[in-house]
């Protein structure tokens, strides 16, 4: 076991951890965060996607103790985030999901293209949403749903 310091959602955590244990397993078992889910466990799919130090990543193939004095943000970390807030309402109101299992690692990433690529067109939304997949939705209501939050934040002047 290895000990390890982090924060998670703004909170310190420090815990006895197996050398290969991943990050989403520490995650879910050990702090009760589920909102991050398991799909491929091999970094393709997006599910397990939130963020590390600022940027995201993919938990199920992160070692947490890898993570040793990083910043570590789930979905749950985003519940009063402006532009988190933003998507979660575009998401529903352009029917970008359906089942939801993608949802939370999709939201992040959205996030991030929102804030990183403020002036992206539909093809670099695609493009960088290529590493999170959805079976349900086709992308079509995601890539609206995404467009609709970095129009609203220019027109707000919030866009920069």
């Amino acid at each position: 076991m290895t000990r390890i310091a982090l924060k998670v959602n703004g909170q310190a955590v420090e815990r006895d951890v197996a050398p290969r244990r991943n990050l989403v397993d520490f995650l879910r078992d050990e702090l009760n965060l589920t909102g991050t889910n398991v799909g491929c466990e091999h970094g393709v799919c997006g599910a397990c996607t939130l963020e590390i130090d600022g940027a995201p990543a993919r938990s199920c193939i992160a070692f947490a103790v890898a993570c040793d004095g990083a910043s570590v943000r789930t979905i749950e970390g985003f519940d009063d985030d402006p532009v988190m807030i933003e998507l979660r309402a575009a998401f529903n109101a352009e029917h970008a999901l359906q089942c939801g299992y993608c949802t939370p690692g999709m939201l992040v990433t959205a996030r991030d293209i929102v804030t990183r690529l403020p002036d992206a067109d539909e093809a670099r939304i695609r493009e960088e949403l290529s590493g999170n997949l959805c079976r349900c939705t086709g992308y079509v209501g995601i890539v609206r749903a995404i467009v609709s939050v970095m129009a609203a934040r220019k027109s707000s002047g919030g866009g920069r």
